[in-house]
């Protein structure tokens, strides 16, 4: 099976309460993928491509804020 992963995600702060390690991430994707069937019945899905990726909101899971998330740059 192979497939094509979505952009790498950013890393995320709280300015509110500092929290670097949890978030709730909504994110929308579009992807297209072939879908084998056995005789048998049982998916595999195959050669799933992301066509469009997009992140809808960040909000924190600590303080559950959505406006004092901010992206940390890579180091």
């Amino acid at each position: 099976m192979s497939s094509t992963s979505p952009p790498t995600q950013p890393r995320y702060r709280c300015t509110g309460c500092g929290n670097l390690t949890r978030f709730d991430v909504v994110i929308s994707q579009r992807t297209k993928a072939f879908h084998h069937y056995t005789v048998g019945g049982e998916l595999a899905i195959e050669d799933e491509t992301v066509l469009d990726y997009s992140v809808d909101s960040v909000s924190c899971r600590w303080c559950d804020s959505p406006t004092n998330i901010i992206e940390v740059p890579d180091p």
